[in-house]
């Protein structure tokens, strides 16, 4: 999978897993991406999608690098545009 396809995978994921909000953007928290196994079988490299998906706008948190455990509760939110983008 390249790029461009884990980001728009991570995009389905979160839609999944998040809670849809008032503007239309989705949050997660980052534990709960984490701890998923459906996302531990997809991403080889969760952190490194999550910063190639911030790099692009899709999705924004705070911090650079998130941590299992010690980034448990930062919350990710999809952009009200990315997560009205095709699937």
């Amino acid at each position: 999978m390249n790029v461009e396809e884990e980001v728009q995978r991570l995009r389905q994921e979160i839609k999944r897993l998040g809670e849809v909000q008032e503007d239309g953007s989705y949050k997660v928290t980052f534990g709960t991406l984490f701890n998923d196994d459906e996302c531990a079988n997809i991403f080889e490299a969760l952190v490194g999608t999550l910063r190639a998906a911030k790099r692009r706008k899709v999705l924004t948190y705070e911090g650079e690098l998130l941590l299992q455990g010690v980034h448990d509760n930062v919350e990710i939110t999809l952009s009200p545009a990315s997560a009205a983008a095709e699937t």
